[in-house]
């Protein structure tokens, strides 16, 4: 077995790797800093839908490039680390020791299955969406020959694949217990225009229904029965009931879990242990408004942590570690992008915040006969006696997407509504709303006349 020393060892090459260890090096540039990763080719996590239509079209387009990070002078290898010796601070493979001075854990996440469905994995043409592309592929062979597809959960990984199989001809449904889609992400009244969008699309909703049984036919899946005895034929079911942070290697190596299964760390991604650090899904989160454990598992969130965890390694460089996820999403219906940050309503009024909220509907663009001019939606979650934005929800046209960074940005620096009244915003016809007329203001107005 042969023996390899570095001073910064990061373990996965995903979002969250590739980051801290780029970062660990640019900060530290004197330090040998080493990434190992389990797979040679890594896939973009988010991009994993588009694989199964014409977007993409195929896993070789989805292959995330190591080039960043070797160009950055961090080393890479693949391979798997079995075991963590924290007291001798080394890492052990099939054929290496690796001795470290300082650790970053960024192992991710595997696809969560709720235990009623396990032996329903064991099925021929049941899958889950890992995010390996070995099994992605295998995944989109099988769906090639396959017209009647079942897919369980509605988030956005269940939602973005049902849409991509359903503009390609397929016999699409989409089975979720919950009252709407994107539950996590969007109250009601926005959800319904992508429920209304995927149905034109050809996506089947059955939402307020849970899957009783997977039903098979000689060792193979022919549909699922949900718990009202309704029965849906199905080639092929998918499972997209989200995900589960992949915290093995950590559970046998004795390093701190929470709760929920997540690595335990402090506001600068330190385990109890502090030359050893986790970042993205492996790591626990706490949300940025309640402080409560948050499930939220976005590559944005990763990055971020890793940031915070690559300066902070041999010192604390910034008095100012990684404060919670603000859960902040975006994904396009269709030719609409849909967009949250922070708390639903829904949400909020769960955890019995006093909470107001305001509306605005208008045009992305002015005059409303520019050529791509399309209706544009915002609504704003503000606490009800300081004003404080804790949550926002945008539905519109691309630049949604950029437009929700600013609702992020906002919640993060616990901007309140009085100062959006006067933001000042530039604006253009063949780019923004009106300066009349700019969703978040006019947003921002309504939830100040309800206070008034």
């Amino acid at each position: 077995m042969k023996e390899i020393r570095c001073d910064v060892l990061v373990i996965g090459g995903g979002p969250a790797g590739g980051v801290a260890a780029i970062t660990a090096k640019e900060h530290h540039p004197d330090k040998r800093v080493l990434l190992i990763r389990k797979e040679e080719k890594q896939l973009v996590p988010c991009a994993i839908p588009y694989i199964f239509g014409e977007i993409l079209g195929s896993s070789e387009k989805d292959v995330m490039s190591c080039a960043p990070v070797e160009k950055s002078g961090v080393e890479t290898m693949v391979g798997e680390v079995l075991h963590i010796d924290k007291e001798a601070k080394s890492a052990t493979t099939r054929d290496a020791l690796i001795f470290f001075d300082k650790l970053v854990i960024a192992t991710g996440s595997v696809p969560f299955v709720h235990p009623s469905m396990k032996d329903a994995t064991k099925i021929e043409g049941v899958f889950t969406v890992p995010k390996e592309k070995e099994t992605i592929d295998r995944l989109k062979a099988y769906a090639e020959t396959r017209e009647r597809i079942a897919i369980v959960g509605s988030g956005f990984i269940g939602l973005e694949i049902g849409l991509e199989f359903a503009k390609s001809g397929k016999n699409v449904t989409l089975i979720d217990g919950v009252d709407h889609v994107l539950n996590t992400a969007f109250d009601k009244e926005l959800a319904a225009e992508a429920e209304k969008l995927a149905e034109e699309a050809g996506v089947t909703l059955e939402l307020g229904e849970f899957v009783d049984e997977v039903l098979e036919k000689n060792s193979r899946v022919s549909g699922v029965k949900l718990r009202n005895g309704k029965v849906i034929e199905s080639e092929m079911v998918i499972l997209a009931t989200g995900y589960k942070p992949n915290t093995e290697l950590a559970e046998r190596s004795g390093i701190q879990l929470t709760c929920y299964g997540a690595i335990w760390v402090d506001e600068y991604m330190r385990t109890q242990n502090h030359d050893i650090f986790a970042v993205g899904d492996c790591a626990a989160r706490r949300d940025f408004i309640t402080r409560e454990y948050s499930r939220v598992m976005l590559a944005s969130t990763s990055a971020a942590e890793a940031r915070a965890a690559g300066t902070s390694l041999y010192r604390l460089k910034y008095i100012k570690g990684f404060n919670g996820t603000i859960a902040i999403f975006s994904t396009v219906v269709m030719d609409r992008a849909f967009a949250s940050a922070g708390v639903t309503e829904m949400q909020a009024r769960e955890q019995k915040l006093d909470i107001v909220t305001g509306t605005f509907t208008g045009m992305n663009r002015h005059p409303a006969t520019i050529p791509d001019a399309t209706r544009q939606s915002v609504k704003l979650i503000a606490m009800n006696h300081s004003g404080r934005i804790i949550g926002g929800q945008i539905v519109g046209g691309p630049e949604v997407g950029e437009l929700i960074n600013i609702v992020g940005l906002i919640i993060e620096a616990k901007i309140t509504i009085y100062t959006l009244l006067s933001l000042q915003v530039a604006t253009h016809p063949l780019l923004t709303a009106a300066p009349t007329a700019y969703p978040i203001v006019k947003a921002a107005e309504s939830i100040a006349k309800k206070m008034e």
